[in-house]
């Protein structure tokens, strides 16, 4: 299995491995080695914490490279009228006399908060390739419902959502 990725996904993935290699790592590493000449390590919570934050940062060094070896680079090949990645498209919901505005992601991008849904997410296979004026149902567990697309504002990745942490 592979995750579909844009090159900016993967530039800020390399980012953050060179931070945690290079900055992080010798932190971690110094603050065990500190933590350790506490004393009895079967009684050291510094110890312990010290390792599980060391531990921590390795394995997602090893998952954000994996994520890069696996990764299928993808671009936006949307028109100009229609809903594209990263694109910004205001829907209005009949249901509750409501207008939702949604930007498209990949998946290591996304801020439900923010409005920034993954383009695999429900709303996001509904809406991909769709233009203004079309209407769409979005499968949700409490059923479903339909909204019509009001507006895209095409968009691109300007690399300020950040990758996600776990």
């Amino acid at each position: 299995m592979y995750d579909e990725l844009t090159k900016m996904d993967i530039e800020k993935m390399q980012e953050e491995i060179e931070y945690r290699k290079v900055v992080l790592r010798p932190q971690l590493l110094e603050e065990v080695k500190t933590a350790r000449a506490f004393g009895d390590l079967s009684e050291n919570y510094e110890y312990k914490e010290a390792k599980r934050l060391k531990n921590k940062n390795e394995g997602r060094i090893r998952y954000l490279t994996n994520m890069i070896k696996t990764a299928k680079i993808i671009e936006d090949i949307s028109t100009e009228d229609t809903v594209g990645l990263f694109d910004i498209v205001e829907c209005y919901m009949d249901d509750i006399d409501e207008v939702m505005t949604v930007q498209l992601a990949t998946n290591v991008r996304i801020n439900v908060s923010e409005g920034i849904y993954s383009k695999d997410s429900p709303i996001g296979r509904a809406l991909l390739g769709k233009k203004v004026g079309d209407k769409v149902e979005i499968e949700s567990p409490d059923g479903g419902y339909v909204v019509e697309i009001k507006s895209i504002t095409k968009s691109y990745d300007d690399g300020s959502a950040p990758i996600l942490s776990y």
